[in-house]
């Protein structure tokens, strides 16, 4: 099966004779290439910012531990020096092994099942590469790309919240510790915990993600076609980042919160439902308490999701030519 060496530069709506002279000269590579540029791109962009990554995750679970004054105490500084002072500096770093072990498969299935849903809604009349709804086709296709990689690989996600949110006290001791450990106090449904707050923001979340993306590097590279492709990808993943993570953060929150809910051996005090969660957040925090954490996430999601579009660009294009120079 072959695939297209960039993704992102859509001539269906029309665009000028340079933007087409770009895509005739794009090189195709296999599968496994693509797949493996996916889940690389995914595992620098997390080691480069896990420290904003994991002051992102104690920023949204700190109200289930701490009373109002205390949020209202809580700042970047404060937490960044605690971590520093009490747990170390590699301690910005907890965490970041399950992250790359969740993100290279999590990566490499959200890009490649992206151009496959792509290529299958295009199939469908009203929806072809000729028609108008080339927007749709990019929403529909991020959204099941986005629900399919998280479904595959959500176990690892709740592994990573219960690791990234331990402080001095290790409970949890490593990776297969941490699931071996889950599975015997709540069961294996305590590694899908949160699952239905991440289905109901991913696929919001890849598809706005992938569609401000591609509308912007398609416009970019018509209006100008001689830019850097690595320019132009950084500033688009970035500003694709800021949209995505603004729309579905507080889905992200609620998750985070399921993820805990009976963690280091500590019972439930109620259901855990999506709706529970939400209540619980109202009524300690208000509407706001949906938003904690968002000033990290925004310093994390601009240098993270354009590094990761970024190295999945080079990487493809670099793969692409030494395919060329092995074939001549």
């Amino acid at each position: 099966m072959q695939t297209e060496a960039r993704v992102g530069v859509v001539v269906d709506g029309g665009g000028g004779r340079a933007a087409v002279g770009r895509r005739q000269e794009q090189r195709h590579i296999g599968t496994v290439a693509h797949l493996a540029s996916g889940g690389f791109a995914g595992a620098v962009s997390k080691t480069c910012t896990a420290p904003l990554a994991r002051l992102t995750i104690l920023f949204q679970v700190a109200g289930m531990h701490a009373d109002v004054a205390a949020l209202r105490k809580y700042s970047i500084w404060h937490e960044a020096s605690r971590i520093v002072r009490e747990e170390g500096f590699r301690a910005f770093w907890k965490g970041n092994l399950v992250t790359i072990v969740h993100r290279l498969p999590y990566s490499a299935i959200s890009f490649y099942s992206y151009d496959r849903y792509k290529n299958l809604l295009q199939m469908v009349p009203g929806l072809d590469r000729d028609s108008n709804n080339v927007g749709v086709v990019r929403l529909l296709g991020g959204g099941l790309a986005g629900i399919t990689a998280a479904s595959a690989t959500y176990p690892l996600d709740v592994v990573r919240t219960r690791l990234a949110t331990q402080k001095t006290t290790r409970y949890y001791k490593g990776i297969s510790h941490a699931v071996c450990t889950i599975c015997r106090d709540e069961g294996v449904k305590g590694l899908y915990k949160g699952l239905g707050a991440t289905l109901l923001g991913v696929g919001p979340s890849i598809a706005i993600s992938f569609s401000v993306y591609e509308s912007l590097r398609s416009h970019w590279q018509m209006e100008r076609p001689h830019d850097s492709t690595v320019v132009v990808s950084l500033f688009s993943g970035s500003l694709s980042g800021i949209a995505s993570s603004t729309a579905t953060f507080p889905l992200d929150l609620v998750k985070r919160r399921m993820q805990l809910q009976g963690a280091a051996g500590t019972a439930s005090g109620h259901k855990l439902t999506i709706t529970g969660t939400v209540r619980d957040i109202l009524q300690k925090e208000g509407p706001r308490g949906f938003y904690r954490g968002i000033a990290p996430e925004y310093l994390k999601v601009v240098p993270s999701v354009g590094i990761a579009f970024m190295t999945y660009e080079t990487l493809k294009s670099l793969l692409s030519s030494m395919d060329t120079d092995i074939e001549s």
